[in-house]
């Protein structure tokens, strides 16, 4: 067994590295984490995936991470509560890549950034934001988008 920051990796004791194959078990350290819903894939009556973000100390709400697609029940549970921003919004007009690393872009609707979703994701944290895509857990109605911990933080 190796243990690193992101997870375990599990193998027999007199097993060797096999390139190319899949041998060993990768089991991922995940963690659960809150951001503020700033924009939606699909559309904001009927979300597919939640882009989420925090802010950073000067004030500017900053990409966190991208969820996977939403199940029904989190689709319903979000239908009317999501409201549609217009240019004044700070992602408006902004570029996300479909996937960390991937080119092609992800079509977005920014929503006003005043709900707060709590995540789940593992600990693959690069410049603050997540490598992986999250899944969304619930809607935290506790937390409003000024206790959500400052982005990086």
């Amino acid at each position: 067994m190796i243990v690193c920051a992101q997870g375990v990796v599990v193998k027999g004791s007199e097993q060797r590295y096999l390139p190319g194959r899949r041998a060993w078990i990768k089991v991922r350290s995940r963690t659960t984490a809150e951001g503020i819903i700033g924009a939606v894939t699909g559309q904001v009556e009927s979300p597919s995936s939640l882009l989420l973000g925090r802010y950073d100390d000067a004030g500017r709400l900053r990409f966190l991470a991208h969820a996977t697609s939403l199940a029904p029940g989190a689709r319903r549970e979000l239908v009317g509560r999501l409201r549609a921003a217009g240019v004044e919004h700070p992602w408006h007009g902004r570029k996300f890549s479909a996937d960390w690393g991937r080119t092609g872009e992800l079509e977005h609707q920014p929503v006003w950034p005043e709900l707060v979703a709590e995540f789940q994701g593992d600990t693959a944290v690069d410049e603050g934001r997540y490598r992986h895509l999250v899944r969304f857990v619930r809607l935290r109605e506790d937390v409003t988008a000024e206790h959500v911990p400052a982005f990086g933080g």
